[in-house]
């Protein structure tokens, strides 16, 4: 099996054939030659991705929710706060990351795809800027920043899915590669997810309802990076199933669940309605099985089959959407007009 290596800025004994095109370790020119695919799933996923183009300037009321932060209780805005600073960790270590890994994806309608990525979690970085610059006050803003610093539980977070990212880069082994591939799709598909709930648990409360909007395009930016990654997993298995380890993304799954429920605990505490921390845990373990489910692969917790979190069901009515509301492309909020094109779940 060839050995991991990054694309060459321009290889002239390249070969850009559909039929020679693999999702990794292929021979390509450096040339973007996208009239001739392979996976239509990225050709696919870049019409939504355009269609989902907007700009965190233009969410309005904002400075609503700079009247109402200073009335949550305590451990409302403690929530707010942490929960922020793990979004903008989140978001900034995938805007610098993404391209470390493009460098070895050897299709470019994939290609495409992932720097689209890349420029959405930048502007996902400068939505958490412009929540902070009209919520928060100026004094708190780095203590969000660098809730980390003061903090064991979100350090100890970060440095898991940081240290993930940075071995791949010291080492970019076929291992360490698909590890990478786990951890991408582990952040965007799991960690993200109850700080979001807890965004739309403010909101059916009345409470953040432009912060929660703000989020709301933000989580459908997320669910088609959800995508990406589920199909590069599932492209690797079919492709190079030397490389692809079922058991690394059960091992992996599982330790991110267990850290995912220890910090929502944590930074939520017992006293924001509607999500206890039962709720917290058997929500993060359905969404762990919907997202194995994603990939091909079985439940690793086959007791949980329901999201707990049905009190959310009438923002679901509220935005005219169908489906589960966690899931939810939010229509009702797009910017732009609908391109055609689906994707592949």
């Amino acid at each position: 099996m060839a050995e991991m290596k990054a694309n060459l800025i321009f290889n002239p004994e390249g070969n850009d054939d559909v039929a020679s095109r693999t999702i990794i370790k292929g021979n390509s020119t450096g040339l973007f030659q996208l009239n001739a695919t392979k996976y239509n799933w990225a050709k696919n996923l870049y019409q939504v991705m355009v269609g989902n183009f907007w700009l965190p300037e233009k969410v309005s009321g904002l400075w609503e929710d700079a009247v109402q932060l200073k009335n949550l209780s305590e451990e409302e805005q403690r929530a707010y706060k942490g929960i922020l600073s793990f979004l903008i960790f989140l978001d900034s270590i995938q805007t610098v990351n993404l391209p470390n890994f493009n460098d070895y994806i050897t299709a470019p309608e994939v290609n495409l795809i992932l720097s689209i990525q890349a420029y959405q979690e930048a502007i996902h970085s400068q939505s958490y800027a412009v929540i902070l610059e009209t919520v928060v006050d100026s004094q708190d803003r780095d203590d969000i920043y660098y809730f980390w610093k003061n903090d064991k539980h979100l350090l100890e977070r970060n440095e898991f899915i940081g240290n993930i990212y940075q071995e791949f880069v010291d080492n970019p082994n076929d291992k360490n590669f698909f590890r990478g591939v786990i951890g991408n799709f582990l952040l965007e598909s799991i960690y993200f997810y109850n700080g979001f709930a807890f965004f739309d648990t403010l909101a059916d409360q009345g409470k953040m309802v432009a912060t929660d909007r703000m989020i709301n395009y933000i989580r459908r930016d997320e669910l088609t990076h959800v995508t990406i990654f589920a199909n590069i997993i599932k492209e690797i298995k079919v492709e190079f199933p030397d490389v692809y380890n079922e058991a690394m993304i059960y091992e992996m799954m599982g330790v991110a669940v267990d850290q995912e429920i220890k910090w929502s605990k944590h930074i939520l505490g017992t006293n924001i309605i509607g999500m206890s921390h039962s709720n917290i845990e058997n929500y993060t373990k359905w969404l762990a099985n919907e997202r194995l489910s994603m990939i091909g692969l079985k439940p690793l917790y086959e007791d949980v089959t329901a999201n707990p979190y049905k009190h959310l069901d009438r923002l679901q009515d509220n935005n005219g959407e169908k489906g589960n509301f966690f899931e939810s492309t939010v229509t009702n909020y797009a910017q732009s007009s609908a391109m055609n094109g689906s994707w592949d779940f």
